[in-house]
């Protein structure tokens, strides 16, 4: 599928893959036991998805050092069991047709991201997997993004592209100059605010579906 870029960056969960809202719950009961603090269903999907702004931010207003909460996060969560509560949503099929370069950016775990990928056998729609951590450095920094770039043999000459569901990756994207595309998989009243980016869309169809140019 020809499109109006030269190179396509995406991120990966909440844009291309999601997991059931269940396992979500079922993981944020585990922490909060371990934790000592219950959360409720809506504060559970706020800090799964992103949907309050900032995580941690949003942790620290409720009293949590966002280190200590992460390292028990992480420690309930099991790559395997979150890759059998994954799919992939239906509109983001198209990115297997890109003829383009294409890279992955996220913010899981190399070993989630891992895992999910396999189960949900999608590692070839991708030329390079990037996963952000401290060392690298997290979206909106451009660093992963440019890692990204540098994989794909492209640079600021070719004109590009990062999709995702938050301000962080339309933020990256800008701060890498390349367009940010924000698709919104919640709706903006439960997000609670509007994302900006160079194109807002609520699926991949509006993109891709048709072969239509991405710029258009």
């Amino acid at each position: 599928m020809r499109t109006a870029y030269d190179f396509w960056l995406l991120d990966l969960d909440g844009t291309l893959i999601d997991v059931e809202p269940d396992y979500v719950h079922e993981v944020m009961r585990e922490v909060g036991d371990r934790i000592g603090r219950p959360f409720t269903e809506r504060e559970a999907e706020l800090l799964w998805h992103g949907l309050g702004g900032s995580r941690d931010e949003l942790l620290r207003r409720w009293g949590f050092e966002p280190t200590e909460f992460w390292a028990t996060f992480h420690a309930v969560e099991d790559p395997i069991a979150r890759a059998e509560h994954s799919f992939v949503y239906d509109d983001a099929a198209s990115v297997a047709n890109l003829d383009r370069p294409t890279g992955l950016v996220t913010h899981s775990q190399q070993r989630l991201a891992d895992a999910a990928l396999d189960a949900l056998d999608i590692s070839d729609w991708f030329d390079t997997v990037v996963c952000c951590d401290d060392e690298l450095g997290w979206k909106p920094d451009p660093a992963p993004v440019q890692l990204a770039m540098t994989n794909l043999g492209v640079g600021p000459d070719h004109r590009g592209v990062l999709v995702g569901d938050g301000p962080q990756d339309v933020g990256a994207a800008w701060n890498a100059g390349l367009d940010g595309i924000h698709v919104e998989r919640h709706g903006h009243e439960r997000r609670g605010s509007c994302v900006l980016g160079d194109r807002r869309v609520t699926s991949f169809d509006d993109l891709l579906g048709t072969g239509a140019s991405a710029s258009d």
